[in-house]
């Protein structure tokens, strides 16, 4: 949906000079990931916003940095039941050639910004070195596969210490949802070979639904020694009910059963200028019902709209609790990666069913908790995460899956706003604010 609505591409930030980075590597390489429908993005949120509510369904294509297949595949020859796409090194489809040569240990950066897909990313016959994620230092680990959720960023090693007379694919498969499109390929090309599709089998991926094996990936991320450490003490815990709901018949994600609905005019002017009716002021819910059972679709399926925020003090500790549940049908629970405006948090840790205050807080992660932005809760799981409120501003903590997002699944965290001076003019240009910066009445 993304790269359809016009906005694709990838910020890459060095290290300050005379800094130096605690790993080695001769050569970079990057892929920005994304995937690819045919319908575009307006028709597909009127389908979401629809009663009865029409899903987009899979993307027809995986991209890598821009280009995939459709209706064919690279690795057609490998077997009789799939065509071959017979490809110039110059036609718009042919995929983004990873370059090597022999002996050397290349940095390949991946980021995600697909609109529903997580994927799993294999190298054929190369392992990868995990050293950075969401431009943060991890302790290395070696991996033979890779999921990235949409939002995540990643850096891998990999050492090109294979035969050099051949070429090897790297696969991308989906995760968490039954695959119904292709996977994504390119080839990882030894010099001096041509850029010719390997020989060797694709790269083998978890299952889609093998949740135990991305849980295993997902707890091997660990903070590199010397890394910021969390506060052993929250000031506040805030706990997040991820669910399914019904509003007026149409289908909606809510959060403690209430449905975000961002407003016209933006929050930061609304709460700096002191405008009235601009969203509602009445805080949203900061827990749910102990007697909520989140194995079983919800007993009240009906929920609320709301544009609330919560209201955070500077240089206060807050957890985040964010607990998945069942959706309106039985038997169902999606992954859902949220990302969080404004800061970096610290992951805590991950857990299955429901978060028990007294059972799980005591086993959280205080030695060596990652520093992320984006973080994965698992189907009928939670997750627990960290952050100190020391950037005043208006930030948004959000499924990253776009059709989600669209439907209702985030909240709004305003922090501080009193202490920011000045509002740049674009960021207050619509809504009820718009008047102000045509009247150049704001300070």
């Amino acid at each position: 949906m993304q790269r359809s609505a016009g906005l694709y591409g990838s910020l890459i930030v060095d290290v300050a000079d005379g800094e130096k980075e605690p790993f080695h590597y001769d050569g970079e390489l990057n892929l920005l990931l994304s995937d690819w429908w045919h319908q575009n993005v307006h028709e597909q949120e009127i389908g979401l916003s629809s009663n009865p509510m029409r899903w987009i369904g899979e993307p027809q294509s995986i991209l890598m940095n821009g280009k995939g297949q459709y209706n064919c595949s690279l690795a057609g020859h490998l077997s009789k039941k799939t065509s071959l796409c017979k490809l110039r090194a110059d036609a718009q489809c042919a995929p983004p050639i990873l370059h090597v040569l022999p002996n050397k240990t290349y940095r390949l950066r991946l980021a995600s910004t697909t609109s529903l897909a997580s994927l799993n990313l294999a190298i054929g016959h190369h392992k990868m070195v995990l050293v950075e994620a969401d431009g943060n230092y991890v302790q290395p680990v070696t991996l033979d596969d890779i999921d990235i959720y949409s939002g995540e960023s990643y850096s891998v090693l990999i050492t090109t210490n294979q035969n050099p007379s051949m070429n090897y694919w790297v696969s991308l498969g989906v995760r968490g949802r039954h695959p119904a499109t292709p996977p994504g390929l390119t080839i990882l090309n030894y010099h001096p070979n041509t850029a010719r599709p390997p020989s060797s089998p694709l790269p083998i991926h978890a299952a889609w639904d093998d949740y135990p094996h991305s849980k295993a990936i997902a707890n091997k991320i660990l903070a590199l020694q010397g890394s910021p450490k969390p506060p052993t003490r929250y000031d506040r815990r805030i706990y997040l009910l991820n669910t399914q709901n019904k509003i007026n018949g149409f289908t909606k994600w809510s959060i403690n059963n209430v449905s975000l609905a961002l407003p016209s005019t933006p929050y930061l002017g609304s709460i700096k200028f002191g405008l009235k009716g601009a969203f509602d002021h009445q805080s949203p819910p900061e827990n749910f019902s102990s007697e909520y059972d989140v194995m079983k679709p919800p007993s009240n399926p009906n929920s609320t709209v709301s544009s609330g925020v919560y209201k955070l003090e500077f240089g206060k500790t807050i957890d985040v609790i964010l607990q998945n549940a069942n959706a309106l049908n039985a038997n169902v629970s999606e992954i859902h990666p949220w990302h969080l405006h404004g800061h970096d948090f610290w992951v805590l840790g991950y857990g299955e069913g429901k978060f028990s205050e007294e059972k799980h807080s005591k086993n959280l992660n205080l030695k060596n908790p990652p520093l992320r932005n984006t973080v994965v809760i698992f189907p009928y799981g939670w997750t627990a995460i960290r952050f100190v409120t020391d950037n005043p501003g208006v930030w948004a903590f959000h499924c990253h899956i776009e059709p989600h997002l669209h439907m209702g699944m985030g909240v709004i965290f305003a922090e501080s706003v009193e202490r920011i001076k000045n509002i740049p003019q674009a960021a207050i240009g619509c809504g009820m604010t718009a008047k102000m910066v045509m009247n150049n009445s704001h300070t």
